[in-house]
Parts: C-alpha cells; structure tokens; sequence
C-alpha cells in the first residue's frame, strides 16, 4: 500500500497555533522533512522517536522528492512542514508538481500565516469598515521576480491595507514605491517573528518607518503592513451586528 504525504502548515513560531489536525498527523508521521530555516523546532517535540527527521534548509528539490517517493513506495506518512500556511510562499507547487507526475498521493494542511500572526501582534483588523475591505498580500521583486503587473508601486494605487512579505531588507525601496500612492503620514507597521517569544514590532508613518526599521537593523522573517486600518480612527461598525439591519439570522 503507498503511503502519503501531508504538507502542514507549521504556524508562524509559537507551536501551540499548530493546528489539532497538524499535530495529529505529525504524531503519526514515520517520515518529517521540515524547514529548518524558519519553523520551530519546538514542534519537532510532537514527532515520534522512530521518525526520520530532515531539516530541508540544506537540500535541493530533488533530494526533498526522492526522500517522498521512497517513503511513500514504502507505505510511509511524510509530514513536509512549511512554516506559517504553505499557500503563501512555500514553494509547495513545484514539489505537488513532481508528486504528481510520480502518482504520489498528498493532502495539504493549512497552517496560521505570519501574517496573520502579525495581525494579532497588533491587535488590528484588516478589513476595517469604511476604511479597507481589501487586503493585498505581495512582495518586492528579488531572486524571485515579480511579474510587471504586480509592481509594488502600482499595487499602491489601490490605497488598500497591504501586506508585503520578504521585503524588510528593501525598506528603503518599499517604502519608495509606497510613498507614490500613500501619504506619507499613512501608518506602517514592521513585525519580526511573529508569535515567537523574541517578537519585535516597530510602528511609524511611512515618512520614518525606513529609519526605525534600519535603526533596529531587522533584515529578515519580517511583515510589513501598511494601511489606515492600523489607525482608522473613527471607524463605521459593521452591519453584521447592527440592531436596525436585518439578516438570515435576525431581524431587525
């Protein structure tokens, strides 16, 4: 009988926003190839002493998807544990791609993304009534490049509440392209480590948050969000619990 392989969700750091679903299958798992890089190794404590344990960090996509297929030929559970949720950012695609072509079976498991560990971290919504009902979340260009329809600078445009991953090394140029669309008092958060006990958050307009951030000499595992929602103010409540608005579940 083949075995199967399950991508998770790691959760942005603190393990205990693992998933009950994660953790069982992780439990379970007599294979776990996890991002060492980025999760913690807190959650490796889940994992049962006969697993086989690989810290992909170091390893190509090859070497990842031959440890799959082996495992899998065997009637193994391989738990591959991508930090945050595997749908932003986790290079998941590509190695789906060769499960695929090789007729291995897989499932993904959600996760809690950094982002939304950020959210928390500062107690913010980012959907705010009358202030934001759209969240861009993107990335400046690097290694990987951005497509030219998804220039920063024209995602601005939208003054919507965004959310850009692995840009905080570039703040100098984030904050550039921001600024052609944003006014300058507009507010800005950086998170690092999210959820983590080492959590950092520094907080600003878009006119000084480049010198915080380069004071505070952050390069990595950082979220930016930036948007009124940070500061709405005076906000309108939603309808959602409004007394005089009725829906499915109550009238008015």
């Amino acid at each position: 009988m083949k075995g199967k392989v399950f991508f998770i969700g790691g959760g942005p750091g603190d393990p205990e926003l693992l998933t009950l679903k994660a953790v069982k299958i992780i439990k379970n798992s007599d294979i776990i190839i996890y991002a060492g890089s980025l999760v913690n190794k807190k959650i490796l404590d889940f994992a049962p002493d006969s697993a086989r344990i690989y810290d992909s960090s170091s390893m190509t996509l090859d070497e990842i998807i031959d440890i799959m297929v082996d495992g899998a030929d065997s009637g193994k559970i391989i738990a591959r544990i991508h930090t945050g949720d595997p749908s932003i950012y986790g290079a998941i695609m590509e190695q789906m791609r060769e499960l695929k072509k090789r007729r291995i079976p897989f499932d993904i498991i959600p996760g809690v993304s950094s982002l939304f560990a950020a959210a928390a971290a500062l107690k913010t919504e980012l959907t705010v009534p009358g202030v934001s009902q759209t969240v861009i979340i993107t990335r400046p260009s690097g290694r990987t490049p951005v497509p030219p329809k998804e220039d920063l600078g024209d995602l601005a445009s939208h003054n919507s509440t965004m959310c850009i991953f692995l840009g905080v090394h570039k703040i100098g140029e984030v904050v550039k392209s921001l600024r052609e669309h944003y006014s300058d008092d507009t507010p800005i958060a950086v998170v690092k480590r999210a959820s983590w006990d080492d959590e950092e958050i520094i907080k600003g307009k878009l006119s000084d948050i480049e010198d915080k951030v380069k004071k505070s000499n952050i390069q990595k595992t950082a979220i930016i969000i930036v948007g009124d929602v940070l500061e709405p103010g005076d906000f309108e409540s939603s309808k959602l619990y409004d007394p005089t608005f009725s829906h499915g579940y109550r009238r008015a």
